[in-house]
């Protein structure tokens, strides 16, 4: 089964190539929705699409954790870098790695250097 990612706006749409060569179906927020959507918007539809959200906004994980919500997954980018030339190596092994538990529910933190993975709910 391949991963489906729906990437944030606040992330920039050069990761659609590379996370699609990478071999996850990839879209861009702003390919399927308003760029000015709220968030809420995106995680909604994140579920009816079976999408994983890809972000670096820290309120979708606060919103997991104050609903208790078993999804959407999410993978979260946190530090500086943000560009695939700085992380896409980092990204994709742990997207492999915790593929499983990404598929079930859960939310991935990608920090320079490290990967972590907590189930959902949180």
């Amino acid at each position: 089964m391949t991963l489906r990612l729906v990437i944030d706006v606040n992330l920039s749409p050069e990761w659609v190539p590379v996370l699609t060569e990478a071999g996850f179906e990839t879209v861009h927020w702003t390919q399927v929705g308003d760029s000015s959507a709220p968030d809420r918007e995106i995680m909604d539809w994140a579920v009816t699409n079976g999408d994983v959200v890809f972000s670096h906004d820290l309120d979708f994980s606060t919103m997991l954790a104050l609903t208790h919500a078993s999804g959407p997954s999410l993978v979260q980018l946190r530090g500086p870098k943000v560009l695939p030339e700085q992380i896409a190596d980092l990204l994709i092994q742990s997207i492999d790695r915790f593929r499983v538990d990404l598929e079930a529910g859960a939310l991935l933190l990608i920090e320079p250097g490290r990967s972590r993975v907590r189930i959902l709910p949180l």
